[in-house]
């Protein structure tokens, strides 16, 4: 099974924000898209799970700072090398939190998509 999904859709953006979603998928690919960036502002993107007795947040994995126009793809699945701010091995539960830190309220346009696999 396959699923892709619209996380944050294209907009510019000045403060952080978290949004929560349902994934069907064990894991995959979250592809941080960022298209204009005017005044070199800098963002940091977090995959938590969400437990789902408690509903407390973890962190999954965190991206570098995304400090320029491009893509940033940060891979999470149960056998994927482990590579600090880039992949984890690590399944992905059934709701997770996407978190994007911004490092000041400077505007930066961007999206994510996610691209799951079983």
């Amino acid at each position: 099974m396959k699923e892709h999904k619209s996380l944050l859709a294209s907009a510019a953006r000045t403060a952080t924000n978290t949004t929560y979603h349902t994934l069907g998928s064990s894991g995959g690919h979250f592809i941080i898209d960022c298209t204009v960036d005017p005044a070199a502002a800098s963002i940091t993107f977090t995959v938590q799970g969400i437990d789902a007795t408690s509903g407390k947040a973890y962190t999954i994995l965190a991206s570098a700072a995304v400090a320029a126009v491009g893509t940033t793809v940060l891979t999470i699945f149960p056998g994927a090398a482990e590579t600090a701010n880039v992949s984890a091995n690590d399944f992905l539960p059934q709701t997770i939190a996407l978190v994007a830190t911004h490092a000041d309220a400077d505007s930066m346009t961007y999206s994510v998509t996610f691209n799951g696999f079983n």
